[in-house]
């Protein structure tokens, strides 16, 4: 058996709730018409709660049922030399494209989200050779694993979520690189990282604001993401003085560039 989070809203609110779903980091999103609404159904890991506005709870389901979403997945063209693979899924890469092979386990972090599609294309842009990286909220690790595939000398990700260590440590060892994985708190980090990605959502983002700065390297650069295209400005107030270098888009998200 594992455990299903389902979320009840009002038909008029069920895009904004699956953005939200996105946005902290699930692989599928099930809408089920109900008398009272719609309830939209998918998992995230090992998670005991959630911070959404509308009403939520957990149902335990057979696991083969929770997994069906398998059978549909496909490998996603973050670009068009970039590509990430669900583990299970058969690709044969063309020559000259960089393949993440990713299996999102409990975390629920497969990389075909707008947000971490951003975050890995900017990620790449960001990379410098042998810098050091830092993944906030890593959950499978993909944006940590591409970073090390693009040139980073080492990657440090934490995620609140305890399932993530196994899962993107297990990873990067696919991926013939290594990530050093804990469920340290961003408040209790040491140290400074070059290049530091924040793929979380917008209120998250304003509260470690002060620990995302301190933990940037003099001269570093911040990619943060969950954040929508045309509602993220007190995100960047709360980063200042940093300043914004580049802001990418999709599908009405946006992944933001720093220093």
């Amino acid at each position: 058996m594992m455990r299903q989070l389902v979320v009840t809203v009002a038909p008029h609110e069920a895009e904004l709730a699956s953005d939200a779903l996105w946005g902290l980091g699930v692989v599928a999103v099930e809408e089920r018409h109900v008398a009272d609404g719609i309830e939209l159904w998918t998992s995230l890991g090992d998670a005991d709660s959630v911070d959404l506005p509308w009403p939520w709870r957990f149902v335990e389901v057979e696991e083969a049922v929770a997994d069906t979403w398998r059978q549909f997945a496909t490998p996603i063209w973050v670009e068009g030399d970039l590509v990430v693979r669900p583990a299970w899924v058969p690709f044969e890469a063309p020559a000259g494209v960089t393949v993440l092979s990713i299996e999102p386990g409990a975390t629920f972090g497969m990389g075909d989200h707008p947000t971490t599609r951003l975050t890995l294309a900017a990620a790449r842009d960001s990379v410098t050779p042998g810098c050091s990286v830092l993944d906030v909220g890593c959950g499978s690790a993909v944006l940590a694993i591409g970073s090390l595939l693009f040139g980073a000398g080492s990657a440090v990700g934490i995620d609140i979520a305890p399932a993530a260590v196994p899962v993107a440590e297990a990873n990067a060892l696919a991926n013939g690189v290594r990530v050093d994985v804990s469920t340290t708190p961003l408040e209790e980090l040491a140290g400074e990282f070059d290049l530091v990605l924040a793929n979380i959502l917008a209120p998250a983002l304003v509260a470690l604001a002060p620990h995302l700065r301190r933990v940037l390297a003099p001269g570093g650069t911040l990619v943060v993401s969950g954040i929508l295209e045309y509602a993220h400005a007190h995100v960047l107030r709360a980063l200042e003085p940093l300043q914004v270098v580049r802001t990418d888009t999709l599908d009405g998200w946006a992944a933001v560039t720093l220093r």
